[in-house]
């Protein structure tokens, strides 16, 4: 590079003769370009000679594109044959084709990591891995696209179109700003019209008339007016954000990024620019003339100094000078400040100083007064070190207050710091010293101000000797340092006075120990040096200086050291113990200790891979110390190799296991296997899968995986090596399942199904489910995992593709674990297919979702739910992470299903009755008849097991079978309309629970003892006592054999009348019925009028009329009543042993309350929902079906003939 600089001149830039004709070019660093020309060849060339540098690369049709990494591995090109193709920079071998654009390839850029390539051409973006060349994000699509840039930290890349300009996210392909208006931009680019600013905040967009300045951080911009131009412009921003270039035609022209104005001279060619490019530094623009000629133009021959300086105060000097004075490398930082004088245009007077300064350190004191005839600043300085180094002390300040003239205003305070500086280096240490802690003083509300004074007190201490003094001001300014930042005055003072501020606490603390040493004070010069190793043991080593001194220091002193640690070793805690055991071998073990303590010192800094060539050679040193290995485990650990890193702590383990000193080998039991730890994570991970779906969506690849592919997914992330190398000292189970619950958290996704929805088979068949074709119900099931993954989960399940419906063991086990999933999962997204966006309250109670059976469970059991309208964005726009804890959003479900905002929010199984649920199922339709009781399979906790064909009654009937058997609840025979071929009291269809049912009133207090009271006039005890005693003998309802054994009151009919046709099938009949009067009721049965003595009428709500106070109770089962409809919950359990007959009752006490008694009696008088039951030939019932519930009035003074015409029985019904 320096021999390019003095190379290139402003009237004669490099030009590098092709021989063919090039179209594209790229910088491949500061030295190096690379070229594409028509015939599809890319070459490399040196630019100091044009010189190729190795063999030509082929591409298969005419190059347009050509841009090489940053790290300088890949150069990548984009041809006429829709390809892009990633090249080894090193072998120019071809390593990754792709050809994925139908049209030419518009554009191409790589990320900042080298790890992403972004292609644009044939209306579609595209991205990919550079190393394993998979597809990184589905083709995105852009109409028009035309050029593609990455922001500088990856995260984002903007693109051009004819249309505007877009910004995308590198992550998930979200747009994240669309220009959306016509900017007059060119098409089909093949140099870029756009850059971003260093920092990535800036996007600048380049056209025939301006450079639009997009601010990305609060989406404003600005536009600078420029030249017309007819050809299409491209622009490029230097690497320390100064200047942007821009060309057009065959001219270049620069701009400055703050002032938005042009600088510099224009460059101008005779012919036309077809590419162009600016080097890593911003120091050199090559172009590509017509005719395939490559010219490259060195920019600090156009652009003033301070482009390309750093800014420190006083000072201004390139990147190359300042690298090499800060290495305190004189002789070569003075070689490479005359090359940049004499490829100067004319004389500057900072590199002038610059050099005379670098002369004071060669002490060329002649040449360093020679260089500061131009009076300035920093050239005063540079002349007073020269007369102080002379020792001409007088002239040196006389001289240096002449700085204070030609300086800018801001700086005389550092001036005034820097003449301090020169005091104390004259020999007046002690009123320099003075001076400074006054500004020091006045600074106490300027935090970086008295962190400068207080390094510079603390270095004047030191090199006054008091190193007592200078400690505590060090250790003042560590705690004062700017975070996050340099000190721009500290680094002017190092290169004008050579002082060091690195490390200055330790060479304080070991000019001490050298202090204490020498005065015969030998234990305290160890415990300082033991400080040292406990608090800076990473600083302690970062220079050669300090390891020879710390060698030479433990020799001198050695056999004191290991008394005095060996005295801590034994007093200590085991983990102290092992470290300052450690700190023992670092300096009795010779090479390998050392080794190891400049591995930790490396490790410390984050330099991972010379930490582990250090473990290495401490290994190889000492195979038998453990902490080589250790060392070895740090260092892989932080470079995140964790396979090997587990590896090597078995090793040291081992190694602990077979030490010869005990109390190494009792450390042992602080740690903890590899293999131990990962027994754990398994078995914890195989608890988390018995809760999570058996199949499930890696949005990462759009694959479909069961637990044994979750589970080695996991076992390949970081995360999983990362928990178990966490834990080498102790196994905590805690964090162990926050890591697996966190890794296996699963999304569940909530919809209504349209038509053909992708299925299992149609995602195994393509491998993914972003290789399902382009359909909306494909688009659907994309566009929910990758919300998925925007919500920063991996795994997602969809009942439309996670289920292999092929298979009825899986399909029933997907079934009734639906509810626990939802339950179970970390959120369920609810898309409303049919609302628009912007979405309005009502839309979520008006939508198709909302008709769905299989959806009512699919809110009521997820902990977190999110609406999302037909354009995936929150319904009501609401914010909320979690849409129940949206006010608005769950009182208008709550509205729609008539359910309380709180049952919604906080549902479980039990939260409702029996009549309840079904009233929610009632009204909700299903694509597959037997859905409307599998769908509420979870709801009401059932063992059902799913069987389809078995068809819409069966399904229904094993359904309410169950409820009935689970609870003895009979709120299910409460209905009116058509019986189910299951069984007659069942309904045959679920919408009859839509129906409100009778509910007799309340019968309490004074209405309750006047009914007592009158039964008492006229009611024997012993008939009260034998009617209650009957009825409290009877057991729960159960089924056997899809058999109803029905307990109830039943109510003989005595006559049976028609009394008129209702309109079509229904007639109305009138029967008279013992102990109930005349009943009327509709039915379309033709019942046979002759033989009324096989119709009876049936009381079976006994709930309601047993007395809950009673203590009676049946088959000895506790009650629970969690419904206001429901008449009793028996929990009768599988080990029940069924009576020997179906009218088997269970025995009752016989309870001697006639007051009970009589309750039971005024309760049997009110109002009830009757039955009505035809015997078959065989003895059994069916329920007559009516078109309305049959009310009938209650017992009344009939209740003598109670056991004769009026029984209390279980009734067998088919």
């Amino acid at each position: 590079m320096v021999d390019l600089q003095a190379t290139m001149t402003a009237a004669k830039p490099i030009e590098i003769v092709s021989g063919s004709n090039v179209q594209a070019v790229a910088f491949a660093n500061e030295s190096q370009v690379v070229g594409g020309d028509h015939n599809g060849d890319i070459r490399q060339w040196k630019i100091e000679d044009g010189y190729q540098l190795g063999p030509t690369m082929q591409a298969s049709e005419s190059v347009r594109l050509v841009v090489v990494s940053q790290d300088g591995r890949w150069i990548v090109s984009g041809d006429d044959g829709r390809k892009v193709i990633i090249w080894d920079a090193t072998t120019h071998k071809k390593v990754l084709e792709f050809a994925e654009h139908e049209g030419r390839v518009c554009g191409v850029d790589i990320s900042s990591d080298s790890t992403k390539i972004v292609t644009v051409g044939g209306d579609t973006i595209q991205i990919f891995s550079t190393t394993s060349g998979d597809r990184l994000l589905p083709p995105l699509p852009h109409d028009n696209v035309c050029g593609v840039k990455f922001s500088p930290d990856g995260s984002r890349f903007a693109t051009t179109s004819w249309d505007g300009f877009r910004i995308y996210s590198t992550h998930n392909g979200d747009i994240l700003f669309d220009s959306g208006g016509k900017l007059g931009l060119f098409g089909l680019f093949q140099i870029s019209p756009l850059a971003w600013s260093h920092d990535g905040q800036q996007l600048f967009i380049a056209n025939r008339t301006k450079i639009t300045c997009y601010n990305v951080s609060n989406t404003s911009s600005s536009e600078w007016s420029i030249h017309e131009t007819r050809f299409p412009p491209s622009i490029f921003i230097a690497s320390n954000g100064r200047f942007i270039t821009r060309s057009a035609g065959s001219s270049v022209s620069l701009w400055d990024c703050a002032s938005h104005k042009q600088i510099g001279s224009i460059i101008k060619h005779t012919t036309e620019i077809c590419s162009v490019a600016l080097s890593p530094s911003g120091a050199y623009f090559a172009c590509v003339l017509e005719g395939g000629r490559i010219t490259v133009h060195n920019l600090r021959n156009v652009l003033p100094p301070e482009y390309f300086c750093c800014r420190l105060p006083l000072v201004q000097v390139s990147d190359a000078v300042l690298k090499s004075w800060t290495q305190d490398d004189p002789t070569t930082t003075e070689m490479l400040l005359s090359e940049e004088l004499m490829s100067a245009s004319s004389p500057n007077h900072y590199l002038l100083a610059n050099r005379a300064l670098i002369s004071t350190r060669l002490k060329d004191w002649a040449l360093a007064i020679e260089d500061v005839k131009e009076p300035s600043s920093i050239g005063h300085i540079a002349m007073a070190i020269s007369l102080l180094g002379q020792g001409d002390r007088e002239g040196a300040l006389y001289t240096f207050d002449l700085a204070f003239h030609d300086c800018e205003p801001h700086d005389i305070r550092f001036l005034l710091l820097l003449k301090l500086i020169l005091v104390f280096q004259s020999g007046n240490q002690e009123e320099a010293i003075m001076r400074v802690e006054y500004l020091a003083k006045r600074a106490n509300n300027d935090g970086d101000a008295t962190y400068l004074y207080t390094q510079v007190l603390g270095v004047m201490y030191m090199k006054k000797g008091n190193y007592g003094r200078a400690m505590p001001l060090i250790e003042r300014a560590k705690k004062l340092a700017p975070k996050g930042k340099q000190c721009p005055p500290l680094k002017t003072i190092s290169l004008i006075f050579g002082w060091s501020f690195n490390g200055l606490d330790i060479i304080a603390q070991r000019r001490q120990c050298e202090t204490f040493y020498a005065e015969g004070r030998t234990a305290e010069a160890v415990e300082i040096l033991l400080d040292i190793l406990r608090i800076s043991d990473g600083e302690m080593l970062g220079n050669r200086e300090t390891v020879d001194w710390v060698s030479d220091f433990t020799k001198r002193c050695g056999m004191t050291l290991e008394h005095v640690v060996d005295k801590a070793f034994g007093s200590a805690k085991d983990d102290d113990g092992l470290t300052q055991h450690s700190n023992v071998l670092a300096f009795s073990s010779g090479a390998a200790g050392l080794l190891i303590k400049r591995s930790r010192a490396r490790a410390t800094k984050g330099l991972w891979e010379d930490a582990l060539q250090d473990a290495n050679e401490a290994v190889k040193a000492d195979p038998s110390c453990p902490w080589g290995y250790e060392g070895k485990y740090v260092a892989l650990r932080g470079a995140k190799r964790y396979d090997e890193a587990i590896d090597t702590l078995k090793s040291m383990l081992h190694v602990i296991e077979q030490s010869h000193d005990h109390a190494i080998r009792q450390l042992r039991r602080n740690y903890i296997s590899p293999s131990e730890t990962i027994m754990a994570i398994d078995l914890i991970v195989s608890e988390i899968h018995k809760s999570c779906p058996l199949v499930l969506i890696d949005v990462t690849t759009g694959r479909l995986c069961d637990d044994s592919d979750r589970t080695r997914i996991f076992k390949a992330d970081p995360s999983f090596t990362e928990l178990v190398l966490s834990m080498t000292r102790e196994l905590d189970k805690e964090q162990i399942r926050r890591v697996v619950a966190k890794f296996f958290g699963y999304v569940m996704f909530s919809h209504a199904w349209e038509g053909k929805e992708p299925s299992f088979g149609d995602i195994n068949s393509v491998g993914s489910v972003k290789n399902l074709p382009a359909t909306s119900l494909n688009a659907k099931l994309r566009n929910f995992c990758k919300e998925t993954d925007r919500l920063g989960y991996r795994w997602a399940w969809s009942d439309t593709c996670c289920i292999d419906k092929d298979k009825s063991s899986i399909l029933n086990q997907s079934l009734t674990s639906m509810y626990k999933w939802y339950a179970d999962s970390a959120a369920t997204l609810v898309f409303l297919a049919g609302v628009p966006h912007p979405s309005k309250l009502g839309d979520l109670t008006h939508s198709l979702w909302m008709t769905r059976a299989w959806t009512l469970q699919e809110f009521f059991a997820p902990k977190v739910i999110l609406f999302y309208d037909s354009e995936w964005r929150p319904y009501l726009g609401s914010p909320a992470t979690n849409h129940k804890d949206s006010p608005e959003i769950m009182q208008e479900l709550a509205d729609a299903i008539k359910v309380s905002r709180g049952t919604i929010i906080t549902f479980s199984p039990d939260a409702l009755g029996v009549r309840e649920k079904l009233r929610l199922a009632s009204t909700r339709n299903v694509m597959r008849e037997e859905d409307v009781a599998y769908s509420l399979i979870g709801i009401f906790k059932s063992d059902t097991r799913p069987h389809y064909g078995e068809g819409a009654d069966d399904a229904l009937g094993h359904l309410l079978e169950e409820i009935v058997a689970r609870s003895g609840e009979i709120a299910v025979f409460a209905w009116s309309g058509k019986s189910s071929s299951y069984n007659s009291c069942l309904p045959a269809s679920i919408s009859v629970y839509s129906q409100t049912p009778h509910s007799p009133a309340s019968l309490e207090g004074e209405e309750l003892g006047t009914c007592i009271t009158e039964l008492r006039s006229w009611l024997s005890v012993q008939v009260a006592l034998d009617i209650y005693n009957q009825i409290s003998s009877l057991p729960p309802a159960r089924f056997a054999v899809r058999r109803l054994h029905l307990p109830c009151i039943t109510f003989s009919i005595r006559k049976l009348v028609i009394l008129a046709p209702c309109g079509g099938k229904e007639k109305l009949y009138r029967a008279r019925v013992s102990g109930l009067g005349n009943v009327e009721f509709t039915t379309a049965d033709d019942l046979p009028l002759r033989w009324p003595q096989r119709f009876i009428f049936v009381h079976p709500w006994i709930r309601r009329i047993r007395d809950s106070s009673s203590g009676v109770v049946w088959g000895g089962d506790i009650e629970s009543d969690t419904d206001s409809d429901s008449d009793v919950f028996f929990d009768v359990g599988s080990d029940e042993v069924e009576p020997s007959s179906p009218l088997d009752v269970v025995a009752a006490p016989q309870v001697d309350d006639y007051p009970r008694a009589l309750r039971m009696i005024a309760r049997l008088a009110q109002p009830f929902s009757a039955l009505l039951l035809v015997q078959q030939p065989n003895g059994e019932y069916k329920r007559v079906a009516a078109e309305n519930e049959i009310i009938v009035s209650g017992l009344r003074s009939d209740i003598t003939s109670f056991g004769t015409n009026i029984q209390a029985k279980v009734l067998e019904i088919q």
